[in-house]
């Protein structure tokens, strides 16, 4: 089994020798830390956000996607960037704020603050509490608020009710999610993401001299397509993007905002798809486990993450969305049953075997 990685904070303060400082020092390491792995997360949502989706969409509909600004359109990527910042923010008449100006920054903010306990691999950690799976599904739901806040305070009845769908939705979801998460905890008896992982590094099955480790997507596949299918609804993608359904209620809660405040939301969006991918690494697929030595299982921990990327973009180009009443239909009528149904067969598993 793996050892618990040193977090980055620490790394980095022994490396500049900041360790000498005391709580100064402390705190400079980690603002280091947040401020390294916050932009290695900003600059891949945006890579996604104005390249890849277009790029991944026109491959699985059979068109051309942007190909006009640098190599394989690479460039459009700063070129949204200032179309974007450079619009002009315009405020709706009626809108209330500052619960208008505040609702983009916590539906981005919530995201970033997730990742502050995922252990991405080679050392890349900035906390490993021993609450950290309760943190993580905390803080990435506290994006529901975001929306809720944009939709009422926008003062647009399309708004509204892609804010009233949102919490709809996230209700009928989260739990399912959070419950078949505790299935995995079950296995490993810790809360702590870094023992989750550690626990998955154990080999389940040698055959032919073929080790085949005990990810929990292995060991327990059913728990990981309920997980799979709350975490697409938890980030509102496609069967599941009723709350900005744009053939239905122009942008729903984000109908109202434009330049930077939209680019904030934009991000939030891919943001939580990121987090979602990483949520869904740790627990399942063995977090930054991967063929080579562990000092390249950052790479490895990037490959999952973007494959989980690369599943959304697929539903969003392949499945319809459905209706507001089936979605929660499912949500509680099945997703709901079904999470506590693996929980009570974890648990009898876990009792009797282990």
């Amino acid at each position: 089994m793996l050892q618990a990685e040193t977090p980055l904070p620490d790394l980095l303060a022994n490396l500049l020798g900041l360790g000498g400082f005391g709580a100064v020092g402390e705190f400079v390491a980690a603002l280091l830390a947040a401020f390294i792995v916050g932009n290695v997360m900003l600059a891949m949502t945006g890579v996604a956000g104005p390249w890849a989706k277009r790029k991944i969409t026109a491959k699985f509909t059979d068109r051309i996607a942007a190909d006009r600004i640098g190599p394989k359109g690479i460039g459009t990527i700063p070129a949204d960037a200032l179309r974007l910042l450079s619009k002009e923010l315009i405020v709706p008449e009626g809108a209330d704020r500052p619960a208008w100006d505040v609702a983009p920054l916590i539906v981005a903010g919530s995201a970033m603050l997730g990742f502050a306990v995922i252990p991405m691999g080679s050392g890349i950690q900035l906390a490993d509490p021993e609450v950290g799976l309760a943190y993580v599904f905390a803080v990435a739901s506290i994006a529901s608020l975001g929306m809720v806040m944009a939709g009422y305070a926008s003062n647009n009845k399309y708004s509204m009710l892609g804010a009233l769908r949102a919490v709809a939705q996230n209700l009928a979801y989260e739990i399912p999610l959070v419950v078949t998460g505790i299935s995995v905890v079950l296995f490993t008896g810790s809360l702590r993401m870094s023992e989750i992982v550690a626990v998955q590094q154990e080999t389940l099955v040698s055959i032919g001299g073929l080790a085949i480790p005990s990810w929990f997507a292995i060991v327990n596949p059913f728990a990981f397509v309920l997980f799979l299918a709350a975490n697409v609804a938890e980030v509102g993608r496609n069967p599941f993007d009723i709350p900005e359904a744009p053939t239905e209620i122009v942008a729903g809660f984000q109908t109202e905002y434009s330049s930077v405040y939209f680019v904030l939301l934009y991000l939030g969006e891919f943001l939580h798809i990121f987090l979602g991918g990483a949520i869904t690494a740790v627990l399942f697929l063995g977090g930054a486990a991967g063929p080579g030595p562990e000092s390249i299982g950052f790479l490895w921990f990037v490959v999952k993450i973007w494959a989980f990327f690369l599943f959304t973009q697929w539903l969003r180009s392949a499945a319809p969305r459905l209706r507001i009443d089936q979605l929660i239909e499912v949500g509680w009528k099945g997703m709901l049953e079904l999470s506590f149904l693996n929980l009570v067969l974890t648990a009898l598993i876990v009792g009797v075997v282990v």
